[in-house]
């Protein structure tokens, strides 16, 4: 059975409940962008946070490793949604796209589809030959997927979760709704965005280490870089030119730290900040990274 919302608002901030049940939960806040409306949520609740400790045991470093840029996209909350940008929807403690075809938002949706408890959630989408889909009141399939490669855009599925970034509706807060309750109250849920946050830095990594030549590169370098892929907030051609030290890995840590500074110093710092604090934990700053194997020695 569906599970259906009754809905709330107490100034900017959007609640809802379930239906027949006390107990409310922050959607978001309302805000605006560029002229955009739209939610935000940066809830970080007790246990809805994510703490590297608790996937260490499956995922090894990498757990780890992703920290730092969790902590700047979210502070690591599980229920971190975004309505208002030019992506429609994000969501996830890393901040998963709906834009990007084939993207991280996709494949994420595409595994909690998987989930024995997605039709609670979604009963209008399923997957039809691992594509998302979108059931009609006839019965039929609409794919929410691009059928050609050549589009650059979910532009089906990013309607589906938000009409416009003209206001906040209803339809926009049913979604979002839809994946705060699940992230708060089901813990594959909330394993899922690692599991999906783990493989893409994996793949990722594995493609940047032949772009950059990163073999046998100290893991802080590797991670830095992935945080400036991660929120795109250098070049390729910035990215090499901070490696050029001559083997000085220490002085390209502080070049590839210093790209991006006018813009985003504060996104910069708390990297930095929360870096430092784990390499003092000893729990990053001590592996480099294999090509072969695609893991860190």
């Amino acid at each position: 059975m569906a599970i259906n919302f009754e809905f709330s608002q107490q100034g900017l901030s959007h609640f809802a409940k379930v239906i027949g049940t006390a107990n409310k939960f922050l959607i978001g806040k309302e805000t605006t962008y560029q002229g955009n409306s739209g939610l935000f949520n940066v809830t970080t609740l007790p246990g809805l946070v994510y703490r590297p400790e608790d996937y260490v045991t499956e995922y090894g470093f990498w757990a780890n490793f992703i920290t730092p840029t969790a902590t700047c996209e979210s502070k690591g909350s599980f229920c971190c949604l975004n309505t208002y940008d030019r992506a429609k929807f994000t969501f996830s403690f890393m901040q998963y796209a709906a834009h990007v075809p084939k993207g991280d938002f996709v494949v994420f949706l595409r595994k909690l589809l998987a989930l024995p408890n997605a039709v609670e959630y979604f009963p209008k989408l399923q997957l039809k030959n691992g594509v998302i889909h979108y059931r009609n009141n006839n019965g039929t399939l609409s794919s929410l997927e691009p059928a050609s490669d050549a589009e650059t855009e979910n532009t089906a599925l990013m309607r589906y979760l938000n009409p416009s970034l003209d206001e906040v509706e209803k339809q926009e807060l049913i979604t979002a709704a839809r994946f705060v309750h699940w992230a708060i109250n089901d813990p594959a849920h909330r394993r899922i965005q690692v599991e999906v946050a783990i493989d893409h830095f994996k793949t990722n990594l594995a493609e940047y280490a032949l772009q950059y030549n990163l073999n046998g590169m100290p893991d802080l370098i590797c991670l830095v870089i992935c945080d400036i892929r991660h929120q795109g907030r250098a070049k390729s051609s910035h990215i090499i030119n901070a490696l050029n030290t001559n083997g000085n890995t220490q002085k390209a840590l502080q070049n590839l730290l210093s790209l991006g500074q006018v813009h985003y110093p504060q996104r910069i710092q708390t990297l930095k900040t929360k870096i430092q604090a784990m390499v003092a934990e000893g729990k990053l700053g001590n592996k480099t990274y294999n090509l072969a194997t695609k893991d860190f020695v």
